[in-house]
Formats: C-alpha cells, sequence, structure tokens
C-alpha cells in the first residue's frame, strides 16, 4: 500500500470525462494495482479512481506543466479498456509504503452470519416449497455468495444476506450474478436480496435491476416468535 498526500489536480478521460481541480487530497495505490483519489470527506466514496488491473507511469512533467507548477505527473492506464487518469502532483505533504500483506477477509456480525445459517435450514419453509439449497458461501471470482439456491423449476438463485439492507448490499450481488451469469450453467441466474431491514433506496434499485427483495423475521427464524402477541 502507498499513500500520497499531496496537493494535485486530477483528470480522467474515457467515456465520460472528468476534472479535479488542484487540492490537496490523498491518493492511494494498492498492490493490486487500482488507484484511489480521496477528499477529507464524503465517507469512504473516492472523487476518482482506477480500478485494476492498470498500468501506473510515474514521469516528469512537460514544459507547460513546469510552467504550472507541476513537480510530478502519474499517468495511470487501464490494461483491459480504453482511459487514462491524469494525476497532477504540485507538492508532496508525506508518503508512506507499507506492506500490508494478506487479508483474511470480511467476518459477519454474529446476527448477519446467524441469519445465512437459518436460512439455509430453513429454505423450503421460507421461499416455497420445491425450494432446495445448493450451497453456502458459494464461490466467485470476487468473493463468495451467500447462499446459491433451485428454485422449483430448478432454475439457480443467489441469495445475498444482510441485517440491514442498502445499497453496497444491492451492488455487491449484482457483481455476484454478472460474474455467475457469464458460465453457461448459471447463464439464467436470478438474485434474492435478503435482510431484517431494506432501506427504501435499496429495495428500488434492487428491483430496477431485476432482483427480488426478502425481509427475514430473525425471531421466527429463531423459533422465538410467539403467535398468540401477535395483534394481526
Amino acid at each position: 500500500m502507498r499513500l500520497v498526500i499531496a496537493d494535485c489536480s486530477v483528470d480522467y478521460s474515457g467515456r465520460l470525462d472528468a476534472h479535479l481541480p488542484r487540492a490537496k487530497r490523498l491518493l492511494m495505490l494498492k498492490s493490486d494495482g487500482s488507484i484511489l483519489v480521496h477528499s477529507d470527506g464524503g465517507s469512504y466514496k473516492p472523487l476518482n479512481w482506477m480500478t485494476a488491473p492498470c498500468v501506473l507511469t510515474e514521469r516528469d512533467p512537460n514544459d507547460e506543466e513546469v510552467e504550472m507548477g507541476v513537480r510530478h505527473v502519474w499517468q495511470v492506464e487501464p490494461t483491459k479498456t480504453d482511459g487514462q487518469l491524469l494525476i497532477r502532483i504540485f507538492e508532496k505533504f508525506a508518503e508512506i509504503n507499507e506492506e500490508l500483506g494478506e487479508d483474511p477477509g470480511l467476518r459477519k456480525d454474529g446476527v448477519e452470519a446467524h441469519l445465512q445459517a437459518l436460512l439455509a435450514e430453513q429454505v423450503e419453509p421460507i421461499l416455497g416449497f420445491g425450494w432446495t439449497l445448493h450451497s453456502r458461501e458459494h464461490p466467485t471470482p470476487i468473493g463468495p455468495v451467500d447462499l446459491m439456491v433451485y428454485d422449483p423449476a430448478g432454475k439457480p438463485v443467489a441469495i445475498e444476506v444482510k441485517r440491514r439492507g442498502g445499497i453496497d448490499g444491492v451492488e455487491q450481488l449484482t457483481r455476484y450474478l454478472d460474474l455467475l451469469g457469464r458460465e453457461e450453467r448459471y447463464r439464467r441466474i436470478r438474485g434474492i436480496f435478503a435482510a431484517q431491514e431494506i432501506a427504501p433506496q435499496a429495495r428500488t434499485l434492487a428491483e430496477d435491476r431485476g432482483i427480488e427483495c426478502l425481509v427475514l423475521d430473525y425471531a421466527a427464524m429463531r423459533g422465538l416468535d410467539n403467535i398468540e402477541d401477535r395483534l394481526f
């Protein structure tokens, strides 16, 4: 991991052009080759980025850039698509290089992991007669999808389970479906986004992409739901 805090401007050219005027920013270069440009705000989302695989070329500024006060130029180009990220650095304030090593991956919290396990055990009662579980933590090139099941017609369905379902979870499931759908056996795969709570924006995005939403009753799945206490 290489972190650089610098006074810089950023220009992206590709399907759409974008420009970030000169300002103090954090440049993050990951070992997989991806590069992200962050400001001191906006939560986790970068202002601009280039995902791997890409090639970073560091060059000296040309005459015009020298006149502008540019000291370093980073030229980032993807290896599989068109486009270019051009970062002009006017001043570096700090630079850190640190090897992070292999990451063990995200571990779900207790409730989320338990929801996944309970849904795997109760596929037919919750989803309906004829539904069957194929596997848990089903592998994809970018990580495992929580459950792979088959509907009564024998068609594959990928399920992503969250405690609170937001847009990020829908995006995650969308990526899984896109990659799985490239395999012949999963060509007609569809998805279910399951959570205890699903944000309205996440539901809208999921339904727009043909993903079904499923609200899970954790207490009922654990057998703690008392029918006599219900009003309806």
